[in-house]
């Protein structure tokens, strides 16, 4: 039996039709992705599945003793718990499981052998082992882990973790319950590049059925087997990927289009007949022909939730050649070093994704570029004709009262008028400009943002996660926006998407240090995968060596004895060795760019650093022989 099936679902909101004719049916291992413009109901039905929202009309039936399981983006109520009671407290039906097992097994051996008791026994076993048996917890365990957090994180009150922490808390909890049934509103929020990639994984091996909604591209086609599209209050179900979905509805819209534009030929064909025949000996016809007229079916565009987000750049000024050259650059919070020992530059029209984990440093980073705080140390040069323009993540720019209208003003110095013309082409036509500024949604903050740096003719963009609160919809529009910006480009986000569309190259903030690669996202995760896999190897082939080392010798020799010490230093040597090796492998596919030699004195610093590398690796090697021998 499927986990859910949906007939006809319709939903009212305020006395106005917002979904109607929602049909769907999932089955285990069945993940849908719904589509649609922020406000044309994807949360409501997500509600609606979860039992929280009621439904105004149709059918919702689901699979006898179903575990339904929501994440959305409310946070905690009780802050009062710590993360481990609060993630386990979506496990009750698991913990209540453990409790029915062990007094049937009580039971049974009192003497009750009876087959209901038996069969007791055997369905509350078999719910258990779905989740892992009597080790589900170290499933949980490898959840929080998987989505960043840490096992000292475990016993920290609610309280302590930032608004970010408690979403990643809060999707935690609903991983935790090996639900059959799970609704995921934006779990991508928050997460980290190596958090999305884990909650993909996890995602298409989970035994449930899964409802989605993300504004994710690349996420959305790793993770969905089908698309729900929600256009209008109207649905349509698609068997298949994101992209292949994408593809089709593409080429739905152009067929109707075509056929749009025939049936008009056609209808003007027959209007022309009426109007000259309706009197005379061919009246008869064109009285035929005008009761065609009135009886066809006339073809339209689909009805769509408002018009989409469009928008460019206006070509920039001409900077210098090297907008900005940090050296030896050092970050500091309190007692914590971000980066020490840092390069990075950007030149004329380069697009650079800075990439890094959650806490890394990037936003800091950014802000140092920026001027918002000093360099603990180190140098930076800002090249000529520089005009920089900062997209922050929090759009902390959006200061002060008043409309959005008031706003744009202040921040750019247009006219009335050319501040409502900039404004309509971010969606803020008519009485949304003059919306009070501080009861803005998150996407519509963001919107007015990027429309006041459209309009800066800044020639450095400097952009913190600038996809947050947009819709897919919006995302693609600032894609298309980017990729035709002449200008110079430093672009910090989780959108892998984006970054492969707009990337050249890529800056990734690794072990307190900054590392450039040569090539977008796509050529930055494959050296990163080749870089994993030597790793994988050398330690087989390490392991490999130890294992047939104990061979006996053709002849009896003078076997050296090997304290305790000296094998305890012989093993902190060789992790010493793996790390500088894969030290000297990344050093190396950092200065395989040629840029990395552009002028006399970095390929100084180059050649210095891989010598500096080589030598050290020689001198471990030395070290370990005079041990190991």
């Amino acid at each position: 039996m499927a986990v859910v099936l949906a007939s006809d679902l319709a939903k009212d909101m305020a006395g106005e039709p917002l979904l109607r004719g929602v049909s769907f049916k999932l089955e285990r291992k069945d993940r849908l992705t719904l589509s649609g413009r922020n406000g044309s109901g994807k949360t409501t039905l997500l509600r609606m599945l979860s039992g929280e929202t009621g439904i105004d009309g149709g059918e919702l039936v689901f699979q006898k003793e179903v575990r339904v399981s929501l994440h959305d983006q409310r946070p905690p109520r009780d802050r009062d718990l710590t993360l481990r009671d609060y993630v386990l407290s979506g496990c009750r039906e698991l913990l209540a499981l453990e409790e029915q097992l062990a007094t049937l097994e009580t039971a049974m051996a009192e003497g009750a052998l009876d087959d209901a008791t038996f069969a007791a026994y055997s369905r509350a076993q078999g719910r258990l082992e779905h989740a892992g048996g009597y080790n589900w917890r170290e499933s949980v365990n490898s959840t929080l882990h998987g989505l960043g957090f840490r096992d000292e994180h475990l016993d920290r009150s609610l309280e302590t973790f930032s608004g970010g922490e408690l979403t990643r808390a809060s999707l935690a909890r609903a991983l935790a319950g090996d639900p059959d049934l799970l609704l995921l509103d934006e779990p991508t929020n928050h997460l980290d590049i190596e958090s999305l990639e884990w909650l993909e994984t996890h995602l298409q091996t989970l035994d449930a059925a899964i409802v989605l909604v993300a504004h994710d591209r690349w996420f959305l086609e790793a993770v969905g087997t089908s698309v729900l599209e929600l256009e209008a209050g109207k649905t349509k179900f698609f068997k298949g990927t994101w992209h292949q979905w994408r593809a089709e509805k593409a080429q739905r819209e152009l067929a109707l289009g075509r056929a749009i534009e025939k049936q008009q030929t056609e209808i003007a064909k027959l209007e022309r007949f009426v109007a000259r025949f309706s009197a005379g000996t061919r009246s008869r016809q064109a009285s035929s022909r005008a009761k065609k007229l009135d009886k066809m079916d006339r073809l339209s565009t689909e009805a769509k939730d408002g018009k989409g987000l469009g928008f460019a750049f206006k070509p920039p000024e001409r900077s210098g050649r090297v907008v900005f050259e940090l050296e030896d650059g050092l970050l500091k919070i309190g007692d914590r070093t971000l980066l020490q020992d840092a390069e990075m530059w950007l030149e004329r029209g380069e697009h650079v994704s800075l990439v890094g984990a959650n806490g890394t440093g990037k936003t800091t980073l950014i802000t140092a570029l920026t001027g918002g705080r000093e360099f603990d140390g180190g140098k930076v040069r800002r090249g000529h004709n520089v005009k920089l323009g900062l997209l922050a993540q929090h759009a902390e720019s959006l200061q002060g009262t008043g409309t959005v209208a008031e706003a744009c003003a202040r921040a750019t110095g247009l006219t009335p008028n050319n501040v409502r013309s900039l404004l309509g082409k971010f969606l803020f036509s008519g009485e949304d400009a003059e919306k009070p500024l501080d009861g803005l949604s998150g996407g519509e903050r963001q919107r007015l943002s990027l429309a006041i740096l459209v309009s800066s003719g800044a020639n450095v963009l400097i952009l913190d996660e600038p996809t947050n609160h947009l819709d897919v919809e919006s995302r693609e529009a600032l894609e298309d926006a980017l990729q035709g910006f002449q200008g110079s480009l430093v672009l910090v986000s989780h959108d892998r998407a984006l970054l492969d569309a707009v990337g050249t190259r890529t800056v990734a903030l690794e072990d307190q240090t900054l590392h450039s690669y040569v090539g977008g996202w796509p050529e930055y995760v494959r050296v990163r995968e080749e870089r994993a896999e030597a790793k994988r190897t050398a330690k087989r082939t390490k392991n490999v060596v130890v294992e047939k080392a104990p061979v006996a010798p053709a002849a009896p020799v003078a076997v050296k004895q090997r304290s305790k010490n000296e094998l305890a230093r012989a093993k902190k040597l060789e992790a010493e060795i793996e790390k500088a090796e894969a030290a000297l492998a990344a050093l190396e596919i950092e200065l395989a760019d040629p840029s990395a030699w552009n002028d006399p004195r970095a390929s100084a610093k180059s050649t210095e650093r891989h010598a500096a590398a080589k030598k050290t690796l020689e001198e471990l090697y030395a070290r370990w022989e005079a041990v190991a021998n």
